[in-house]
């Protein structure tokens, strides 16, 4: 872990985040037109994306309820050095799923068949909560086809979540806005409480990667947080951060679980330099 690192977005980012706050969620970024979109057969199941800029590819990989829309910030931040693609997950904003529950393995998988679909061999990845569980996933298994991953607000088993997170206010009204995107978007509009429950259940079984598991990750990481996070707990942050060899820790400050777009500034500088282009 590198302190400095995590000592200078602590410098850097006060006066961007104390304008938004960690108590509000600001508004869903809108979707960025691209001719470079579409809809993948992929695994068994259609999955959408979206492509944007030139150079080496990174992946945006979102949380779970939400959808691509939420990159947005990034995308605008990250195209001018790189091909960035998004997706939705499978069950996900515009993406279909099939008859097999959740799972992160699953989910990767997804991940992988579409880079395949794209001819992208080798990405960066950049995941929110469950999208940084797929990262670090892809990084177990699919080693070969991950350059770096930026881990924002992941867990690596059940207990590193905090219990209630539904009930906190911010995390409340996500819960609620991804009820009206996900109407907006999926091709089964009135099955979102379904839908959340088996996301529920994803939730309280997985991941469950033991240290060796984590310690075998030799892609380079960075581990990151809001110091605010409702769904989170800060000690296992830093116990990814720490398993993981080589890894940096970032906690971003007077952010939550939603900091991309509390704090688009600090967050996408982050992300700038961990990939070298800042």
């Amino acid at each position: 872990m590198r302190l400095p690192w995590l000592m200078l977005v602590f410098w850097l980012a006060p006066a961007m985040a104390a304008a938004q706050g960690w108590q509000t969620l600001p508004p869903t970024p809108a979707p960025i037109p691209t001719a470079r979109s579409g809809h993948a057969s992929v695994n068994g199941i259609s999955i959408y994306y979206a492509v944007y800029g030139q150079g080496s590819p990174v992946l945006l990989l979102h949380g779970g309820l939400a959808n691509a829309d939420y990159w947005g910030k990034q995308i605008e931040a990250l195209a001018s050095y790189h091909t960035v693609i998004v997706m939705d997950s499978r069950g996900h904003g515009r993406s279909s799923r099939d008859s097999r529950p959740y799972g992160y393995g699953l989910m990767a998988d997804d991940a992988i068949a579409l880079m395949d679909r794209l001819g992208v061999p080798k990405a960066d990845i950049v995941g929110w909560s469950d999208g940084a569980i797929l990262g670090l996933d892809l990084a177990i298994r699919h080693s070969d086809r991950v350059g770096k991953v930026f881990a924002f607000a992941a867990n690596t088993n059940p207990s590193g979540l905090k219990e209630h997170v539904g009930r906190a206010p911010v995390f409340a009204a996500f819960i609620q806005r991804a009820r009206r995107e996900y109407a907006a978007y999926s091709a089964t509009p009135k099955d979102y409480n379904g839908f959340l429950n088996q996301i529920r259940k994803m939730w309280a079984a997985e991941p469950n990667w033991t240290d060796a598991q984590l310690k075998s990750i030799h892609t380079p990481v960075l581990v990151a947080d809001g110091d605010r996070d409702e769904a989170i707990k800060r000690q296992h942050t830093e116990y990814i951060a720490a398993a993981i060899p080589g890894a940096e820790l970032v906690i971003f400050p007077n952010t939550s679980h939603f900091a991309f777009i509390q704090d688009p500034g600090s967050f996408n500088h982050a992300i700038l330099h961990f990939l070298g282009d800042k």
